[in-house]
């Protein structure tokens, strides 16, 4: 059973042989719009010094949606503090049994 408050939004895949065309230069990481893709698919490709966790960078992330960010990061190892990844739009990222999870609140 999905935890409460969450809804499946993307998957992200870190990628090294593709051109992607949305530069975030605080992450130092290229990404598509994943809203654009049919699977819902984020690929992420990353520039050396990125300041983005190691489990990040290497391996595929999901994310969810919730309501309320400070309840769903609740019990889970932090991996990246909320931050403003777009105009109305806080994400973080945690931890949960070895898989990084994205959780992104619209305001």
């Amino acid at each position: 059973m999905l935890k409460p408050g969450l809804r499946y939004s993307h998957i992200g895949i870190p990628i090294k042989d593709r051109d992607l065309p949305i530069y975030l230069e605080a992450c130092k990481v290229y990404i598509n719009d994943f809203n654009d893709e049919p699977y819902a698919v984020e690929w992420l490709k990353f520039e050396e010094g990125s300041p983005f966790p190691e489990i990040l960078q290497k391996q595929a992330h999901i994310a969810y949606e919730c309501d309320d960010l400070e309840e769903a990061m609740k019990g889970l190892k932090v991996l990246v503090e909320p931050f403003d990844a777009a105009p109305g739009l806080k994400c973080a990222f945690v931890e949960a049994d070895g898989l990084g999870i994205e959780l992104m609140q619209r305001f």
